[in-house]
């Protein structure tokens, strides 16, 4: 169980490790230049249960390197606001793939240079699903020997998009999901080309701000045998969310209630479900262990 945005307002942050501390959380996804990204770095070394990867960012945020030294990646300063812009202009060919591996290269040598070993790999409104940038990041993976990258589609999509049609939002997701569908294949050949691990089941896209405990159960029902990583975004609403591009807010906090409930814990010890982090380090709950015993 991953929780995504980690240090992104001190109320996300505040979310993440309530999750982990009280419910089913194990990792986190951290942003190596966003608001609270140094809050959540103190939080993280004064947590070692908590796995840690890097929320890598191409879109929608600010680059670790100087602006003027990425013209096409970050031509105003910053990068462009959204996945869309950010997917057309990479497709055209207008952002030189060597600035990308630069920034995501200072990404992850921030997050480290801070005490911190990476478990996994992910990105922000999964860009780097896109497969040149993709090349890039499993190139990093290999040379960082990180061994978890997500590959963010989920799978059966077809199914997916059947299941939550009549949702509203879910129905959405679950069609772009489907969209993912080529590039995910594509990625996950990538992994293999670099010797790198296939990357676990990913699950919680097309659910993505819209999950209730019946919701949740119910997927948790259907987890394959093997590694899956379930993709979450808790957090607590604070007047930073507010100033920030997302349309998660208050969904943020019903997902902590929703992760930290009795109720889902209950349902995990009775599924035999084993929480675990990218790197296979087991899961430090009491109720874990309750049930091992």
């Amino acid at each position: 169980m991953n929780g995504d945005d980690f240090g992104l307002t001190p109320g996300v942050n505040a979310g993440i490790l309530a999750a982990h501390l009280g419910g089913i959380l194990t990792s986190a996804s951290l942003f190596a230049n966003a608001g609270a990204t140094d809050e959540a770095i103190r939080i993280a070394a004064a947590t070692p249960t908590l796995g840690v990867g890097c929320h890598l960012t191409l879109a929608d945020g600010d680059p670790v390197l100087p602006p003027l030294s990425l013209p096409t990646l970050a031509p105003g300063g910053r990068f462009r606001p959204t996945w869309t812009s950010f997917i057309r202009a990479a497709m055209a060919g207008r952002i030189a793939l060597a600035e990308i591996e630069r920034e995501l290269t200072a990404q992850i040598d921030r997050v480290r240079s801070a005490g911190i070993t990476p478990t996994h790999l992910d990105a922000h409104k999964h860009v780097h699903a896109y497969p040149p940038v993709f090349d890039v990041v499993a190139r990093l993976a290999r040379r960082f020997r990180i061994r978890a990258v997500r590959v963010p589609c989920e799978d059966s999509p077809f199914t997916l998009m059947a299941r939550y049609s009549a949702i509203p939002r879910a129905g959405r997701q679950a069609m772009e999901n489907l969209a993912l569908l080529p590039w995910s294949r594509a990625d996950r050949r990538t992994l293999a080309r670099y010797g790198l691990p296939a990357s676990p089941r990913f699950l919680g896209r097309a659910l993505t701000g819209v999950f209730t405990a019946r919701r949740l159960q119910s997927m948790l029902r259907r987890v394959a045998h093997g590694v899956s990583e379930l993709m979450s975004h808790p957090g607590y609403p604070d007047a930073a969310l507010s100033t920030v591009r997302t349309r998660l807010r208050l969904e943020r906090a019903r997902e902590v209630e929703l992760l930290t409930s009795p109720e889902t814990i209950d349902f995990v010890v009775r599924e035999g479900l084993v929480l675990m982090r990218h790197d296979g380090v087991l899961s430090h709950h009491s109720f874990v262990n309750r049930y091992a015993s």
